[in-house]
């Protein structure tokens, strides 16, 4: 039984190479059973003790012994040789020889194949983890993670906050680290639960790629204005006041409409709590044009906030051309099936579904409720912003005293 043990720990661990390669590509651990004939369990051993984290791949030092020198040693031994007369055929130091033999059971018990793992595993030297070495260091990570700050979010606000003391600073890799790989888990396993994602293993980039966006039709909207007719400033983010909107929906028919300033990431979520009809989500856009300036503590005029506002193929906005009427704010539609179009918002209602699970009903969360979450989401430093927060980007852009 052990004998068998034994072997099938060789064989996985002959084959993690292929497994590590598969992983990067995007494929899940079922597709990796499908494409190297290997069982769910094998796939596991290999992937779960590392949390989906492709480990760096282990070299050979340069002056350390090789396997074939370790061989040609152990021949010697056998051949009864003088130690300076092995170490001069393999143009080592005498005393390198002398350490391998005497670390590895001396003349009569070395072997070369058994030298050779040995050393492998003495060349483990594990650093004590950043955050295990730095209480203070894992607390003010914990906290923020608990914000639902992603881990390079933490990083960037570490090295502002603390930029002349590197041991109050730490990469968001050592953060995946301390969450996900077993061997290094500093931070308590629940805190995963805060990140954007709540995989069980870091999934590679490459697995999102895999996933195909499929084209949904959702009914014609009458004299809709297409994309391609937005003013070229919205394109290339030069302003302030291109938004982009979208419905979140849960459960019972309730949903939730979302606004992201494409300039500044800026966030509004507006409750609907009298249904997603076309009527509805016309009056909730309406009333934000007037709820914005409020919320910057400014007093602003709508043409400095609001100069047009991109959706999809919603029939939600069936009524798009009363709004533009009532507003002077025109509204532009993707074409179907390409929410990529819609980059900014979509990527905000991502961000958004860490407050509004999928399958949940929405109609408890009052407007307060959702201020309050996009006040957490309008103040959290963004890397496309430079770190700075959507409030501080959206105030500068507009020269106003920033929201506090």
């Amino acid at each position: 039984m052990i004998l068998v043990e034994v072997l099938w720990v060789s064989v996985v661990r002959d084959r993690a190479g292929e497994v590590w390669r598969l992983w990067k590509e995007g494929f899940g651990q079922r597709g990796i059973c499908r494409e190297l004939g290997m069982s769910r369990e094998s796939v596991v051993k290999v992937v779960g003790p590392a949390g989906g984290m492709v480990p760096a791949v282990r070299r050979r030092g340069p002056r350390a012994l090789t396997l074939a020198e370790r061989e040609e040693i152990s021949r010697g031994l056998a051949a009864g040789e003088w130690l300076r007369q092995i170490a001069r055929r393999l143009g080592r130091d005498v005393s390198v020889v002398s350490r391998e033999i005497n670390r590895n059971g001396g003349r009569r018990a070395y072997r070369a194949i058994e030298a050779d793992q040995a050393a492998w595993q003495r060349a483990r030297r594990p650093k004590v983890s950043k955050l295990a070495a730095n209480p203070e260091l894992a607390e003010q990570v914990g906290r923020l993670l608990k914000k639902r700050w992603s881990p390079q979010q933490i990083a960037a606000w570490l090295r502002c906050h603390y930029p002349e003391d590197p041991e109050m600073r730490v990469s968001h890799e050592v953060i995946y680290q301390s969450l996900y790989v077993q061997t290094k888990a500093r931070l308590k396993e629940e805190l995963t639960q805060y990140l954007r994602r709540k995989h069980r293993l870091r999934r590679p980039r490459a697995a999102s790629a895999r996933a195909a966006n499929n084209a949904h039709g959702r009914g014609q909207i009458p004299d809709r204005v297409p994309l391609s007719a937005r003013p070229p400033e919205a394109e290339d983010r030069a302003v302030p006041g291109h938004w982009e909107g979208d419905l979140i929906l849960g459960s019972h028919g309730s949903a939730v409409a979302t606004l992201a300033e494409r300039h500044s990431r800026y966030v509004m979520l507006l409750a609907l709590p009298h249904g997603k009809t076309a009527e509805a989500v016309r009056d909730a856009l309406s009333a934000s044009i007037h709820r914005l300036p409020r919320l910057l503590h400014h007093c602003l005029t709508a043409p400095d906030l609001w100069k047009s506002i991109t959706w999809d193929q919603g029939k939600e906005m069936s009524q798009h051309t009363r709004f533009t009427i009532d507003t002077g704010i025109p509204v532009y539609f993707c074409p179907p099936g390409q929410p990529w179009l819609r980059g900014t918002n979509e990527n905000t209602n991502g961000l958004i579904r860490d407050y509004l699970p999928k399958r949940t009903d929405l109609r408890p969360h009052t407007q307060t409720d959702l201020d309050t979450i996009a006040h957490e989401l309008n103040t959290r430093p963004r890397h496309t912003l430079n770190w700075m927060t959507p409030s501080q980007a959206l105030a500068q852009a507009l020269g106003v005293a920033t929201t506090p």
